[in-house]
């Protein structure tokens, strides 16, 4: 095998310049990337209903789909170890798709609950994460235990709405992240186009 640069595995030096040389080359895509993303976030913060079931569709079919497959590879390797798990795993997956896809109300009811679950969660260990991290850090450990407590007011607010926030929690959360994640990109696109 001929050892040359083109065949060298980049180090992180030489992957992060490649990656920046790709980003520059192709802005303008990645640019029409972040304003879709921005159009459908700002639609889904307008239509909060709308996102949500879309969201539980979509989730929906992922699920109906990821069981459709587990079925198939689990048949073909029925074999194989653990055989009788992976089946049941992809009867789960296939039975969640089903329901989220038979009534995407009930599925955004659920979504909604697992949502404050996890602020709720999330939020407690956040902070017992800032408290541990007192010790460490004089300054900043004051942001992780207030990122813990924005997570539960979150869920204060998710909880004290019910059953209203069903309506509007998820899709508003959805997009707001889209348009987030639009922003970040935008703006990647036009550093790397200098």
């Amino acid at each position: 095998m001929i050892d040359s640069p083109a065949t060298r595995p980049l180090g992180p030096t030489g992957l992060s310049t490649a990656l920046g040389k790709s980003i520059n080359a192709h802005w303008k895509i990645f640019l029409a990337e972040g304003v879709i993303l921005v159009v459908l976030g700002v639609l889904a913060v307008l239509a909060p209903f709308v996102a949500g079931v879309a969201t539980t569709l979509f989730l929906g079919w992922l699920f109906l789909l990821a069981g459709v497959s587990g079925l198939v590879f689990s048949y073909q390797e029925r074999r194989a170890p653990g055989f009788w798990w992976a089946l049941i795993s992809s009867v789960v997956a296939l039975l969640a798709g089903l329901s989220l896809l038979w009534s995407p109300i009930s599925g955004l009811v659920t979504l909604t609950v697992v949502l404050i679950v996890y602020f709720i969660i999330d939020g407690i260990l956040t902070i017992l994460l800032g408290l541990d991290h007192r010790r460490e850090l004089s300054d900043g450990w004051q942001w992780i235990v207030v990122s813990g407590v924005i997570d539960l007011i979150l869920a204060a607010i998710l909880i004290s709405g019910l059953p209203g926030t069903v309506f509007w929690a998820v899709g508003l959360l959805v997009g707001i992240d889209l348009a987030f994640s639009g922003i970040s990109v935008i703006c990647l696109a036009l550093a790397a186009r200098k």
